[in-house]
């Protein structure tokens, strides 16, 4: 099977849904002729033009507003934020009205659009463009939030995101953007709700997200020369999150650790933590171990950041912990 990058996965899933339904259509800062500040949306415009492909004043309300009222009228709108970090300024938008008008309505309201915003420290770009705050939405009833890894799944799980008649928060982490993975050529969907294993074990089972399953296998590799075998589950949608998966690979392992870049209190590890005590408790032979960012901004100094960052070796660390 042929490879794309995970960014021209996510470029072939937003190509591929224009295609199919005319209501889909992309609006941002710079998504049209530059094609995006990481070039995710790159030759969109060439194909589609500038009414569907919508470039914007530098104003994140604006971008979510355009895309909440549109959807709530029946268009299927994919808007970007550029760095999750300017998600801010849209919050009521997000979380008082997106989140919340299909309730209001009872139900007769749909709004099916898509917000997608990149995540991630390891760029020097200091404390306001690498955050991790996927959270946030996860604590939201009324959103989704996805995501993803791998190349597979970035294209499948959008896909679906823009099928959805729901608000989805699509988080893209920008330092794996140039991954490589083998990606259908046609239209597929990875459904929501749904974790995946992306390496079997007996030993350990590791909870990771984004980039944090790289490192996570990583760490895998390293253990099985030491004769630990290491389950690593990915999530792929946070909200929301497959508690059966992860049960039953705890139910297997009987210990756990969670990794993500997200500052550790409070973050997505606290609710799959949490959830696998309270579900779980009686095949724990040992404490949840969680890793992830120290209570700090994202520092601007690299060997400050690259240490702020959780590591492999962070991550072998918490496991040997668990298993010992």
């Amino acid at each position: 099977m042929r490879k794309l990058t995970i960014r021209a996965a996510i470029n072939e899933a937003l190509r591929q849904e224009m295609r199919r339904d005319p209501n889909v259509y992309v609006i941002g800062e710079d998504v049209g002729i530059f094609g995006g500040c990481f070039g995710v949306t790159a030759g969109l415009i060439d194909e589609f033009g500038p009414e569907r492909v919508v470039d914007t004043p530098i104003t994140e309300s604006a971008i979510v507003g355009n895309s909440l009222g549109a959807a709530a009228t029946g268009l299927r709108p994919v808007a970007e934020i550029m760095f999750m970090d300017f998600v801010g300024v849209t919050m009521d938008q997000i979380f008082n009205q997106a989140a919340k008008m299909r309730y209001m309505f009872g139900g007769k309201a749909k709004i099916p659009m898509v917000i997608r915003m990149a995540c991630g420290a390891g760029g020097s770009a200091a404390a306001q463009h690498s955050q991790s705050l996927e959270a946030w939405f996860m604590h939201v009833p009324g959103l989704k939030v996805v995501a993803p890894s791998t190349a597979y799944d970035a294209k499948g799980l959008l896909i679906s995101s823009i099928r959805d008649d729901n608000p989805v928060i699509f988080v893209e982490h920008k330092f794996i953007y140039d991954i490589e993975g083998e990606v259908p050529e046609e239209i597929y969907t990875v459904p929501l709700g749904k974790a995946d294993v992306k390496r079997e074990g007996d030993d350990v089972t590791v909870v990771a997200t984004m980039a944090m399953v790289y490192k996570a296998l990583e760490a895998a590799e390293e253990l099985a020369k030491e004769g630990i075998s290491v389950e690593v589950v990915d999530p792929r949608t946070l909200q929301p999150l497959d508690n059966e998966t992860i049960i039953n690979s705890v139910k297997k392992t009987h210990k756990v650790v969670v990794v993500h870049e997200a500052v550790k209190f409070a973050g997505p590890g606290a609710e799959i933590a949490a959830m696998i005590a309270e579900e779980a408790f009686d095949y724990l032979d040992a404490p949840v171990k969680r890793v992830g960012a120290p209570f700090t901004p994202v520092p601007f100094s690299p060997v400050l950041e690259q240490a702020y960052i959780p590591s492999t070796e962070k991550i072998i660390a918490a496991i040997k912990e668990v298993v010992a």
